[in-house]
């Protein structure tokens, strides 16, 4: 965590409630629901390997503790839930400028869902309630998502939220077998949401 002085901030308001979903706080009865992090073709485009049981164990218990983040590198971790299932799940990392440690003034946004549940609209309603939650409650001006180019659904879901592309940072991301490929930076300032 950064050294800081700031005030830490209240707690976000949870859950979020859309027409579909209940984003909540990850639990660790959730475990088997996320077993989604064990499937390699979901981790194709993640910075980790698929997990294995022990693996995932240590990453749910993580996400329990990603709570009510108020400063600079704290993760906020929510279940998406459809009808008392858990389909998905995404995260909001909270940064600074490079010249800015007091307070989180960027953020960035992550999604994971399950394949069964893909084509049915749950990451898009799941990650714009989460961008509404990362503007309405924090005081961010920016919102980013790093992503893989070659993972073409994430990025048409950063295009759905209203996301610009702003940059391709060529061979900046190590891959599992030593090579390196590219990182697509998606952007969205306060100003832009909601998209008209």
């Amino acid at each position: 965590m950064t050294e800081t002085s700031a005030p830490r901030l209240p707690a976000p308001p949870l859950p979020l409630i859309t027409e579909r979903l209940v984003l909540r706080h990850v639990r660790a009865e959730d475990l088997d629901a996320l077993r989604y992090y064990t499937d390699p073709e979901v981790c194709r485009y993640l910075p980790f390997d698929a997990l294995d049981d022990a693996g995932l164990a240590k990453r749910v218990t993580t996400m329990t503790e990603r709570l009510a983040p108020s400063l600079p590198d704290e993760v906020l971790a929510l279940a998406v839930e459809h009808e008392g299932e858990v389909v998905g799940d995404v995260m909001l990392r909270l940064g600074a400028r490079a010249d800015d440690t007091s307070a989180p003034s960027v953020g960035e946004i992550g999604w994971a869902f399950g394949p069964s549940y893909a084509g049915r609209g749950f990451a898009t309603e799941a990650a714009t309630a989460l961008v509404g939650l990362a503007f309405d409650h924090y005081p961010l001006h920016r919102l980013i998502a790093h992503l893989d180019p070659r993972n073409t659904r994430s990025a048409a879901l950063c295009e759905r939220l209203g996301m610009t592309r702003e940059a391709l940072l060529r061979r900046n991301w190590p891959e599992r077998d030593g090579t390196w490929t590219d990182d697509a930076i998606y952007g969205l300032l306060r100003e832009e949401w909601p998209p008209s």
